[in-house]
């Protein structure tokens, strides 16, 4: 099968990395072909901080998906997290020369490249530029303004901001694993993609992904992502306390967490114990499911509150900007029993756990449609997407080239295709100039 009919995604974790091989059926739903997980050592955060250890463990995931799915891995979307991401807000506009003519995809190209161009703290890059709402000739609340008449085109942004040493790390790693880098997407928006339908997007929804070293948050409201933020904190803080708090070792902290964990104290009896064999010949541990469940509950309770100031920052509490929708958990944390209960209560919001079947064809895998591999799939559709337009550019090009040869002599049809390699997305420029830039720091 030729590269253009499938596509990977690969989701960088701290606690695990998967990479999921797919395509879209004919009825636009992801097959999945293959997929692959391993344990990730060398992330804390979710910022790489061992570059060999993040290669072999990336080097497992792809090797396992590869022999799952009798496919090669070229090229992969990968995701990026980690508390130094920070999202800020931008109003930019053009001035366009001609307002007799209608408003293309490349004028939304100009203003979005001159976001692009927007001077950042030292270290810091952009990662990602949304638009939200357009303005044309002073009219508000234009969410597409292509075809239409205008002469200044103005917008909002919300623009998302990393540091440019972990995407330089995350690039690195991708390359000496024998990959080529085809994205990087943020990955509360990849979580998005997965879970979330699009009446939920308009009706305004928080997405909360929890994973084992950060919980990110996505904000939608009208459709359009209002607000992204990146919490330090995971399932593994929860581990490390039940660790700390019943000295035992991490993994059996990890068992007792999955099995019998509990985010709301009220549920156990006093006499519910677990016994948990010593180290080396040492005498076995008793403890308490009601102990365990207090120590879980304290930490999640942290977490969320954190969650919820970012939604209060983003302005829930105004009438215009309510959630209708409430909240939608996912990520491997999101499958702690009764936490959808404790986001309840804390919130006040309604919630439920989001799975990613929503956009999965009807036999695919039942492991893949857990939530902990929500921005895995996200990702794998953000790769498709790409490979899409890709696509679609290339035939329009080789359509072109056709004109041309038939035109040898007409200048008009040479500055057509010239005006056409122009409209590249911007994310091709900004991905073509990372991979300069990761090839000249080596």
């Amino acid at each position: 099968m030729e590269q253009g009919n499938y596509s990977v995604g690969l989701d960088i974790g701290t606690t695990k990395i998967v990479a999921i091989i797919g395509r879209e059926n004919e009825y636009g739903k992801i097959e999945v072909l293959g997929t692959g997980r391993s344990k990730s050592l060398g992330v804390h955060r979710g910022v790489v901080n061992n570059i060999t250890q993040t290669i072999s463990s990336i080097q497992q995931a792809v090797e396992q998906a590869e022999l799952n799915s009798g496919l090669k891995i070229g090229s992969v979307v990968v995701g990026i997290a980690g508390q130094h991401i920070r999202s800020l807000h931008h109003s930019d506009y053009i001035t366009r020369p001609n307002s007799e003519e209608v408003i293309d995809n490349e004028d939304l190209d100009k203003l979005c490249n001159q976001v692009y161009k927007l001077v950042m703290l030292p270290g810091e890059e952009i990662i990602h530029v949304l638009p939200q709402e357009y303005k044309v000739d002073g009219q508000s609340e234009i969410k597409e303004p292509v075809g239409m008449y205008g002469g200044r085109l103005e917008a909002n942004f919300h623009v998302v901001v990393g540091q440019v040493s972990s995407i330089k790390n995350i690039g690195r790693c991708i390359k000496s694993a024998g990959l080529d880098l085809g994205n990087i997407t943020l990955e509360p928006l990849a979580s998005a993609d997965a879970v979330l339908s699009q009446e939920e997007k308009e009706a305004g929804v928080a997405l909360i992904d929890i994973g084992g070293g950060t919980t990110d948050l996505a904000i939608f409201k009208d459709g359009i992502i209002r607000h992204t933020s990146v919490i330090p904190f995971g399932g593994n803080v929860i581990t490390e306390d039940i660790k700390e708090g019943c000295s035992i070792i991490e993994k059996q902290a990890e068992l007792l967490k999955i099995k019998f964990g509990s985010a709301w104290p009220g549920e156990n009896k006093d006499n519910e114990i677990v016994s948990i064999p010593g180290l080396r010949g040492r005498e076995p541990k008793e403890i308490t499911l009601k102990n365990l469940s207090k120590i879980i509950h304290a930490r999640v309770v942290e977490i969320v509150e954190q969650v919820y100031v970012e939604i209060k920052n983003y302005g829930h509490e105004e009438q215009k900007k309510k959630l209708i929708a409430g909240i939608v958990l996912t990520g491997g944390g999101s499958q702690l029993k009764h936490l959808k209960q404790l986001v309840e209560y804390i919130t006040g919001m309604d919630t439920r756990i989001g799975y990613p079947n929503e956009h999965l064809a009807g036999d695919s895998d039942e492991e893949v449609a857990s939530p902990l591999y929500a921005t895995a799939v996200g990702l794998l559709m953000n790769s498709l997407e790409a490979n899409k337009k890709n696509q679609v550019v290339d035939q329009e090009e080789m359509h072109e080239e056709e004109v041309l040869v038939g035109q040898e002599h007409d200048m008009g049809a040479k500055t057509n295709v010239a005006s056409h390699t122009e409209r590249k997305s911007i994310f091709d420029k900004w991905s073509e100039k990372l991979k300069d830039f990761l090839d000249n720091a080596e």
